[in-house]
């Protein structure tokens, strides 16, 4: 490292304590507005499909219009808000979701509401390459750091601990509409709170946009979605679907080769040769696409097979997301005294485990047939949120905190978009909206969570090879100890 002072990378002097705390309040409420938003959503699925006309195609693309664009667009958000700071995108993005917000509420068709919630993605994106990356800015010590991580992983636990319960309550006494006009004056107040009290950073040395990449691989993960999600009704020997498939595989190869040789990539392919790095992108996937991918077609199993109103099936729910919220708040001395590996890869067999167990329903069960594998998922999920965003944001120096940010969230939220889509090719369209066999489409769900178990699974294999078992530094401790050893020799 040279000594000019432009290019020497400064420690971040630490907040006071008031700022730190309204930083973390206002980086979760954010995050527990996006978190909230997919839990709630889940629970009106049924009746905005009855109310808008629409078939399971149009309420998967509520779901996946959402996290395609999220994933597409946040590994740019994250290389922008690095650039123009971090502070003024996580307003933008916050204005956004609020905004589309109140669309998705006024949407009179299903194919406006799901160009909304594309909008509603774009924001989302923003707010989640911005929260934590401004969290490691307000807390640069490394234990002060790991507890802030387990707060926000205790705040996406408890999101998804009462979203299913909120989402059914609401769509119940003021319909479904609800779950989109809560979010307002929620994000008027986070954009008001973000001016007051967040402190803005940026990266000297922060990539400009890249444009090509961006267009290639939001092509790619489209047109993957999509003709995962047709492929059912056209048949998946069509050409229409070969050729949506085919032009998915060459986009992200062209994306690759751009990645590769381009001089300011949004994904440089080099940080795939760091394991932690790698680890922590499987870890995302894994647990996104196998676990998460599922949570719609347990709504639809628990209201339209066992006939459960949207405020009982969000009740059903309520065990294993709770128990998710109390494990992630709780996982801060986890993280702490285990090696990273063997946090993350332990987390996705009791994730893969609880699959398995849920697969024990039928067409006649009692929804407490579910609890044993749920509360055994959630047990591992609420384990590998902190731990995840620790390892993540730990994979690089603090100063590229909002790219490194930004690839765990493109990873998580693919695998939500491409795990909903894979599922629902596993299950019969009529039979998901109540008008068909229950036998068959409770077939169809012991197929999704059997191939969710085994991307667990495989994902936690991974995760051993990659990183293994052996103890490391507090998450973030080697990049900030690092950098203020740099820093002192420079002066």
């Amino acid at each position: 490292m040279t000594t000019s002072a432009r290019e020497r990378i400064p420690v971040p002097v630490p907040l006071s304590q008031r700022r730190q705390r309204a930083t973390i309040v206002i980086a979760c409420l954010a995050t527990a507005m996006l978190c909230l938003d997919s839990a709630v959503v889940n629970s009106a699925l049924p009746f905005l499909a009855r109310d808008l006309h629409s078939g399971l195609s149009g309420v998967q693309w509520v779901v996946d219009a959402y996290t395609v664009a999220l994933a597409a667009v946040v590994l740019s958000a994250g290389s922008v808000a690095d650039r123009v700071g971090r502070r003024r995108v996580f307003a933008v993005g916050m204005a956004v979701f609020t905004a589309s917000s109140l669309a998705c509420a006024l949407a009179r068709s299903i194919g406006f509401l799901d160009a909304a919630r594309a909008v509603q993605g774009a924001g989302g994106a923003l707010l989640f390459a911005t929260s934590l990356a401004l969290l490691a800015d307000a807390y640069p010590r490394a234990r002060e750091r790991a507890a802030a991580m387990a707060a926000w992983g205790a705040t996406i636990g408890g999101a998804y601990a009462i979203g299913p319960a909120v989402g059914g309550a609401l769509t119940t006494w003021f319909g479904w509409q609800s779950v989109f006009y809560v979010n307002v004056p929620l994000g008027v107040a986070a954009v008001l709170g973000t001016f007051a009290w967040l402190r803005e950073s940026r990266d000297p040395r922060a990539r400009k946009l890249d444009w090509p990449g961006q267009i290639t691989f939001s092509g790619a993960l489209f047109l993957l979605v999509l003709a995962l999600l047709r492929g059912n009704g056209a048949g998946w020997g069509t050409p229409v679907i070969i050729a949506e498939l085919a032009s998915a595989g060459f986009l992200l190869l062209v994306f690759v080769v751009i990645e590769r040789l381009g001089s300011a990539p949004m994904l440089p392919l080099g940080l795939f040769g760091r394991r932690d790095f790698t680890a922590a992108q499987v870890t995302a996937f894994a647990v996104s696409a196998g676990f998460f991918g599922t949570y719609l077609y347990l709504t639809l199993y628990l209201q339209n097979v066992l006939g459960l109103s949207p405020i009982r099936a969000g009740v059903a729910l309520l065990p294993g997301t709770v128990v998710l919220f109390l494990v992630s708040g709780a996982s801060a001395r986890v993280t702490g005294r285990f090696a990273p590996g063997l946090v993350l890869s332990g987390s996705l067999l009791l994730v893969s485990g609880g699959l398995a167990l849920m697969a024990i329903v039928g067409t006649h069960s009692s929804w407490t047939a579910l609890l044993p594998g749920l509360i055994l998922a959630c047990v591992g999920t609420g384990l590998i949120n902190p731990a995840q965003a620790a390892l993540a944001l730990s994979s690089g120096p603090p100063e590229d905190s909002g790219l490194l940010a930004g690839a765990a969230n493109t990873f998580r939220y693919g695998g939500l978009a491409v795990g909903v889509a894979v599922f629902g090719a596993l299950l019969p369209a009529t039979a998901a909206l109540g008008t068909g066999s229950p036998g068959r489409y409770v077939t169809g769900l012991h197929h999704a969570m059997f191939l969710g178990c085994a991307v667990s699974a495989l994902g936690a294999v991974l995760v051993t090879c990659l990183i293994g078992y052996r103890r490391a530094q507090a998450p973030g401790a080697a990049v900030v100890v690092a950098a203020e050893a740099e820093a002192v020799t420079d002066a």
